[in-house]
C-alpha cells in the first residue's frame, strides 16, 4: 500500500480517511465538479510556472535526473568516506579502512562493493553546516540555506525557514512529464522523534502547488500497489470513458477561448488528471513485479532497498529527482536510523553499513549497465557527521563542522576527493564546502544555472542558490 500526503495530488488512505482539515477524502476528490473515476477535475493540478529571468546563461543538463539518497541521522565520516586509519584511538573506526579502486583513497571496511566503484564517485570530505541539531542542519542540506538560528532542534516549517527544498525547486523548473510528477520524496518524511516534521521538505514560500510529491510506503511489501492509480471500484472502464468523452465535448466548446492562457493550461491539467488514470506510465513506474528476482535481490529486500529500486525505475519513466529518506526500523537500537547515540558501533555493522553499501552500489552499477548513470546524478548525503569521539555509551553523538558527502553520475567527475581534514576528522583543513555549495552543483548539473532568479508568488526576486558550484568534482 502507498499513498500521497496531503501536500501533493493524492491521498491514498482508507476510503474516507480526514485531511488535516477535517475534510474527508472522497469530499476532497470531489471538490472541483465533474470526477475522472475519483480524481477530479484538474483544478487540482493548477500551478503556475514561477518567472526566471533571461539574462542568466543556459547551462548544458548534465543530469537529466537525480537520485538523491537522505541518510537520515548523519553518515558517520570516520566509518565511510574518511576512516583515518592512522588517526587516534577512540576516534577512527573500529573497522578500519580498505583499498579503494581509486589510487590512494581508503574507505571504511563495511564498504566492500562501494570500494569497488570509487572511480565513479567524487568525495567532498569538508562538508560543513555549522550546525549540530537534526532538523535545523537538515533543513539546511535540504535547501542550501541556513536555518535562523543554528542549532535548532525539533524546528518546525514555516517562516522564516521555508526556503523551496531542491525537489521544490526541481518542480518549479522541471515539467511533469506522461503524468509523472518530476519530483518525488519516499517512502516516508523526515522527523524526528515524536513526528516532529523537519522544515524544508516542501515549497515554502513558493507554495503548496510545488511541493514534491511525498509517498508513504513500503516497496517491499507483498501487497504493495499504488490502488489510486487504479480505477475506483464503483466505476467501470466504460464509465470512465464517458467521463472523459464528456471532458473532451466540455473542452471542444473552448474554441473560442483556446488562445487564452488559461484555457491552454486548463486542457493541459486535464490531460495530465486523465494520464494518471488512463495512462500506463504512472501504473507501469510503479510495477516492481516487472523487475527480476535477481534485481530485487541486488537492491535487497528491505524498505530502503525498494525504495531506491523504485526510484530508478521513476526516473526511467521521466521524474526529474527521487529522494529515497531512510526509513525508521523501530524494532532496533537508535530507530534503526543513522543517529548512533548508543553502541555506534554494533548499529553500522547490524545492519546501516550492509544495507547502505549493498543498495548504493547495486544502484551505481545496475544505472551505468542500462546506460543512464552518465545522465543521473546519484547524491550521498546526510544532514551532519559525527563526533571524533566515541561516548561512554560506545556512540558518536551529532557533529555539523565538518563531515563527507559523495557525489556520482551525471556531471561528476569521479575518482576524484575533495577536501582535506585533521588527523580526527573532526575539521577540515582545506576544500571545505558549505550546504549551499552542494545545492548550487546539483543545479548546475541538472542545467539550472544557480543565478536564475524566480519570483515569489509575491513578485520578489530570488536566485535558486547562493552557493558556488564545486567545479573541482565536475566534468
Amino acid at each position: 500500500m502507498i499513498h500521497v500526503e496531503e501536500s501533493a495530488l493524492l491521498r491514498i488512505l482508507g476510503d474516507d480517511a480526514g485531511l488535516c482539515d477535517g475534510v474527508t477524502r472522497r469530499e476532497w476528490l470531489r471538490v472541483g465538479g465533474l470526477g475522472l473515476g475519483g480524481l477530479s477535475l484538474p483544478s487540482l493540478l493548477a500551478q503556475r510556472s514561477a518567472t526566471a529571468s533571461d539574462d542568466v546563461p543556459s547551462l548544458p543538463m548534465k543530469a537529466k535526473s537525480v537520485i538523491l539518497f537522505w541518510l537520515t541521522g548523519g553518515v558517520p565520516q570516520h566509518d565511510t568516506w574518511d576512516p583515518k586509519p592512522e588517526g587516534p584511538e577512540g576516534a577512527r573506526s573500529e573497522f578500519g579502512a580498505i583499498a579503494s579502486r581509486t589510487p590512494g583513497l581508503h574507505v571504511g571496511g563495511l564498504m566492500p562493493k562501494t570500494a569497488q566503484l570509487t572511480d565513479r564517485i567524487a568525495v567532498l570530505r569538508a562538508m560543513s553546516t555549522g550546525d549540530h541539531s537534526h532538523s535545523s542542519s537538515g533543513y539546511q542540506m535540504l535547501t542550501g540555506i541556513p536555518h535562523t538560528p543554528l542549532s535548532r532542534e525539533n524546528a518546525l516549517p514555516g517562516a522564516p525557514n521555508d526556503w523551496p527544498s531542491l525537489g521544490a525547486l526541481t518542480r518549479i523548473m522541471r515539467s511533469d512529464v506522461d503524468g509523472m510528477p518530476s519530483s518525488v520524496a519516499l517512502p516516508r518524511h523526515i522527523a524526528n522523534v515524536g513526528e516532529k516534521v523537519w522544515p524544508g521538505q516542501d515549497a515554502g514560500f513558493m507554495g503548496r502547488k510545488y511541493d514534491p510529491w511525498k509517498l508513504i510506503c513500503d516497496p517491499s511489501a507483498d501487497d504493495f500497489n499504488i490502488p489510486e492509480l487504479q480505477l475506483s471500484q464503483d466505476v467501470s472502464t466504460l464509465r470512465f470513458d464517458r467521463r472523459r468523452s464528456l471532458l473532451e465535448q466540455m473542452n471542444s466548446k473552448l474554441d473560442s477561448i483556446e488562445r487564452q492562457a488559461d484555457a491552454q493550461q486548463y486542457d493541459l491539467r486535464t490531460q495530465q488528471a486523465v494520464n494518471l488514470l488512463a495512462g500506463k506510465q504512472a501504473r507501469a513506474a510503479f510495477d516492481l513485479s516487472q523487475e527480476s528476482g535477481e534485481m530485487r535481490d541486488r537492491y535487497g529486500r528491505t524498505r530502503f532497498g525498494q525504495s531506491v529500486l523504485l526510484a530508478r525505475r521513476l526516473v526511467e519513466a521521466g521524474t526529474s529527482l527521487v529522494q529515497v529518506n531512510w526509513p525508521r526500523m523501530d524494532d532496533k537500537l537508535n530507530n534503526g536510523g543513522w543517529d548512533t547515540h548508543i553502541d555506534h558501533h554494533k548499529s553500522l555493522k547490524g545492519w546501516l553499513m550492509p544495507m547502505m553499501d549493498q543498495t548504493y552500489s547495486a544502484l551505481i552499477e545496475d544505472l551505468e549497465q542500462r546506460g543512464l548513470l552518465g545522465e543521473t546524478l546519484v547524491a550521498w548525503v546526510g544532514e551532519f557527521g559525527h563526533t571524533p569521539k566515541i561516548s561512554a555509551r560506545a556512540g558518536r553523538d551529532h557533529w555539523g563542522h565538518v563531515f563527507s558527502i559523495a557525489l556520482a553520475g551525471g556531471g561528476v567527475r569521479g575518482g576524484v576527493v575533495h577536501g582535506e581534514t585533521d588527523a580526527e576528522a573532526g575539521y577540515s583543513l582545506s576544500g571545505r564546502t558549505q550546504a549551499c555549495d552542494y545545492a548550487a552543483t546539483v543545479l548546475h548539473c541538472m542545467g539550472i544555472h544557480p543565478e536564475t532568479i524566480l519570483h515569489e508568488p509575491t513578485g520578489r526576486p530570488f536566485p535558486v542558490s547562493r552557493g558556488r558550484v564545486i567545479n573541482e568534482i565536475l566534468t
